[in-house]
């Protein structure tokens, strides 16, 4: 698994071990597990309705670095489900507003924000690959156009993509590991990637219970927690659905297609 080790000398310090002592306290869950939780660096696509709990969480849980990236600024409409914000903040940009709140939430770890929009052409500077790929990122963002691009970086670069999505009472949750050739976003959604038509539904126009991304972006940062602290992937070749309306959650696998265009052959 593609997971920054912990090195035998790195330790705890006293308000690490205060502030996340009912966490290493778990069964199967210990002071390595914290340590390679706090030698991570994760990248987070979209600081709105999933980014904003799913970052939240893991900050609290003890993620050394968290990046964010979002070239949107905060409207009157996102403060019903975007955690982050406070009125006050309309106007500002999300990236470097949600980055300051996380540092104030828990001082102990590193957050940053960049006001951008990822692409193929800038993903090397923007996730910082020369200094050494993140251990993952997360797709945070909310239209199918943008999701595929994520995942093609995913692959071209392959760094892990914990993908979630959320719109009215439903959700979806799948992790990719690109190293493990084990099929990609593109081959679970490939002919829904590709239609324009479907990219039109989104937050904005289709709207979305605030409670739909608060459970989403939780599940999203379990599924985070398990795999940076643990290197267990949760959801191998399993894309998980969540129907809030019903109070319904199911599993639904799902296998590589040897036909992809976008990991065929990584």
């Amino acid at each position: 698994m593609n997971m920054a080790q912990s090195s035998d000398t790195e330790q705890l310090l006293d308000s690490e071990l205060l502030c996340y002592a009912r966490q290493i306290l778990l069964d199967g869950w210990d002071m390595d597990a914290q340590l390679r939780l706090k030698s991570s660096r994760v990248v987070i696509i979209g600081a709105g309705g999933l980014g904003c709990p799913a970052s939240e969480t893991l900050v609290r849980a003890g993620l050394g670095q968290v990046h964010l990236l979002d070239d949107d600024v905060i409207e009157a409409s996102n403060l019903q489900r975007q955690t982050l914000f406070l009125p006050e903040d309309i106007g500002k940009p999300k990236a470097l507003t949600a980055a300051t709140i996380l540092e104030r939430i828990n001082p102990l770890i590193a957050a940053r924000g960049t006001v951008a929009r990822l692409s193929e052409d800038n993903a090397y500077e923007l996730l910082d690959i020369a200094s050494g790929k993140p251990n993952l990122i997360l797709d945070c963002t909310d239209n199918f156009a943008t999701r595929d691009v994520i995942n093609r970086i995913s692959v071209r670069y392959q760094i892990p993509l914990l993908s979630a999505s959320a719109i009215a009472m439903q959700g979806q949750l799948a992790l990719f590991e690109p190293h493990l050739n084990t099929g990609c976003y593109h081959c679970v959604f490939g002919s829904v990637v590709i239609d324009e038509a479907a990219d039109e539904r989104t937050c904005a126009n289709s709207g979305v219970l605030a409670s739909t991304t608060a459970v989403m972006g939780n599940l999203q940062a379990n599924a985070a927690l398990q795999y940076l602290g643990l290197t267990k992937n949760p959801l191998t070749n399993k894309l998980l659905l969540w129907d809030g309306k019903q109070m319904q959650q199911r599993l639904m696998g799902y296998r590589k297609d040897p036909q992809c265009p976008v990991c065929n052959g990584h």
